[in-house]
């Protein structure tokens, strides 16, 4: 068995031999047998031409999607094959996700926005200090009442980043996350989501930019549905 990415330590996410398949006719094998692990302390670059597979693959990472055959531990846990109710409290606690499109409601302002995965998890109390904070954290701490059309690109996709980290995951994962962004923002997203990496915690990050991959500790390429 060979892994795209070891590690000597247990990993924060394992994938042995994972498939993915959609019914034809024709049937579709868009996943052949991908093993990777992925440790805390690392941000990890997936790239490869578009229809590869790498969007299935984060798909399935973040339990959006079920693989046809294969192991995905996340700290441990089993993650195939879960109900639809354990997938949604495994995702709400161990993942954190950032979009090219940031996704942001319009109507709310930045501390509301980055309330929302607490208020998805009935948490209640502190979860105004905890936005407050993690926008703090993303360099946003005066811009709380903000609402998403007064905010840059680049001030957008902090808030993003703010609500993925707010309820403290060990995994972050990102699709194209600096895909609507220039240069300057590019790079300064870029030194964020390197910030947020620590022992406990991965970033990874699905991308086509030559720059994402270079500020990766390592680059796993996806292509016709094997990683390398």
């Amino acid at each position: 068995m060979t892994f795209a990415g070891t590690a000597a330590v247990a990993p924060l996410l394992e994938l042995v031999g994972l498939t993915k398949r959609y019914p034809g006719p024709p049937e579709v094998e868009v996943l052949k047998g991908v093993s990777i692990r992925i440790s805390g302390g690392e941000m990890v670059a997936i790239a490869g031409p578009s229809g590869s597979g790498k969007s299935t693959l984060l798909n399935i990472l973040g339990l959006l999607d079920e693989p046809t055959g294969g192991l995905l531990k996340i700290r441990g846990k089993p993650a195939v094959g879960l109900s639809e109710r354990d997938r949604v409290r495994l995702r709400a606690t161990e993942i954190g996700f950032v979009f090219q499109s940031f996704h942001l409601v319009p109507y709310l302002d930045a501390v509301q926005n980055v309330m929302l995965p607490l208020v998805h998890q009935g948490r209640r109390g502190d979860r105004r200090a905890l936005a407050i904070e993690a926008l703090e954290r993303v360099g946003l701490g005066h811009r709380l009442d903000a609402r998403p059309t007064t905010l840059s690109g680049g001030e957008q996709q902090r808030v993003a980043i703010a609500r993925a980290l707010v309820h403290d995951p060990p995994l972050l994962l990102c699709d194209e996350p600096t895909g609507n962004l220039d240069g300057v923002n590019t790079s300064a997203v870029l030194d964020l989501l390197r910030k947020v990496v620590a022992v406990d915690r991965a970033v990874v990050i699905v991308t086509h930019e030559a720059e994402v991959e270079a500020r990766a500790d390592r680059v796993i390429r996806v292509v016709d549905g094997h990683a390398f």
